[in-house]
């Protein structure tokens, strides 16, 4: 048994729902507190001389000075598996250029399949590794990552096996997703739907094969995959035994109904989402997840969060790092933009970053500060939990853990 602590402040996160919208006084925190584990998971989380008292046979992992303990961050949402880079797409798009003419002159979605089909296995892991770090230094713990940039069986598994071999070299834990269905590819010669039949037929059953990945994507948009050959290929792959999750109104309302209809985890984006939508999807068990990077980077609304929470729904937000329309990576940055224009609690925020995006991965060990939970947590040199948001990803966490130990 390991006891870290004291802490000025342990903000669990317990006893939050999983829907709908908080108040920063729903917050469990508990002053002088300490963080007791075991084999990779929290015993007990009190009163840091209670825990002494009560305890008397641990390790003692001292916490100098003054420091607040939280659960360590969920990214939900990331193409960091990728080979190339696309600045020129951004200062082309920030000089007047349409999202058709950057496609037409060689950038685009287009542009990074290119570079990913010409980077070696290897190569994409090592680059996997070096943006996980980047996260991992925020705190951010566990990390989905999609293929989308291989675009036929070969390229997607190669994506996909260098995305296994990364968690092999990492302590963070790495969720892989299908995203094949990210467009079709210009060297595919038929229609758009016989290219998601190309998927189920062909990519999906090596990927189930060789246990690549659980969880399948798909990008409905008008330039991707329309509403209703889209929803066909949720079903099909959901019958093949996949999780779900769907790219749904990045620019365009209506495929985050899909989303619900079929039952996916999520609807990431939303930044289009009209008013009944919102509604039909807070009425679900479908994680809403905004993606406040690829705003930014793309100068488009919001995700409307303030409505989703107050429709009752379950929002989450990620970075959707990748290396066209949100290559900043920054989650607490992000998130705490999006508080300022979407007036978000503290509560919200946090819990969006942590338990309710794990739930969007179908995991339920994390993102709580409680007895059996997965014990990884992070603790930040301040006295005041609030500063986190406050300094908006400029203040970088003390120290990390996973399992209980120091990263």
């Amino acid at each position: 048994m390991k006891l870290s602590g004291p802490f000025k402040q342990i903000v669990t996160l317990n006893n939050l729902p999983l829907k709908g919208k908080l108040n920063d006084e729903s917050l469990e925190i508990i002053s002088n507190g300490g963080i007791l584990t075991e084999n990779g998971k929290i015993l007990e989380v009190n009163d840091f001389d209670f825990l002494k008292q009560k305890f008397p046979n641990f390790e003692i992992d001292f916490v100098e000075g003054e420091q607040i303990a939280l659960p360590a961050f969920v990214d939900a949402h990331t193409h960091i598996c990728f080979g190339g880079n696309r600045a020129n797409d951004f200062a082309m798009r920030n000089a007047g250029k349409t999202y058709l003419e950057i496609a037409e002159s060689g950038g685009g979605i287009w542009s990074s399949v290119q570079h990913t089909r010409q980077a070696s296995e290897d190569d994409l892991v090592n680059g996997i590794l070096e943006r996980v770090n980047v996260l991992l230094n925020q705190g951010i713990t566990t990390i989905e990552i999609k293929s989308g940039y291989g675009l036929n069986v070969d390229e997607e598994l190669k994506m996909l096996r260098a995305i296994k071999k990364a968690q092999d070299l990492t302590k963070a834990t790495l969720v892989p997703t299908c995203l094949s269905a990210h467009l079709k590819p210009r060297d595919f010669e038929g229609t758009s739907e016989e290219y998601l039949n190309y998927i189920l037929n062909e990519i999906l059953p090596k990927v189930k094969e060789e246990n690549l990945a659980n969880r399948v994507d798909i990008f409905i948009e008008k330039s991707a995959f329309q509403l209703e050959e889209s929803k066909n290929f949720l079903v099909k792959a959901k019958e093949l035994g996949f999780q779900i999750t769907v790219h749904a109104d990045q620019f365009t309302a209506g495929s985050s109904r899909i989303a619900v209809e079929v039952g996916a985890k999520s609807a990431d984006h939303l930044e289009a989402t009209i008013d009944e939508d919102i509604e039909f999807l807070a009425n679900s068990n479908t994680v809403a997840i905004a993606l406040p990077g690829a705003s930014l980077g793309l100068g488009v609304p919001f995700s409307p969060a303030r409505k989703i929470l107050d429709k009752g729904g379950i929002l989450a937000i990620a970075t959707d790092w990748n290396p066209g329309s949100a290559p900043m990576g920054n989650l607490v940055t992000q998130a705490s933009i999006l508080a300022t224009y979407q007036k978000l609690t503290t509560a919200e925020v946090l819990a969006a970053i942590t338990f309710r995006a794990a739930y969007a991965l179908d995991l339920d060990d994390r993102g709580v500060l409680a007895e059996g939970k997965k014990a990884d947590f992070l603790t930040y040199e301040t006295d005041n939990f609030q500063n986190i948001l406050y300094h908006q990803g400029s203040l970088k966490p003390k120290n990390i853990y996973i399992n209980g130990e120091k990263i």
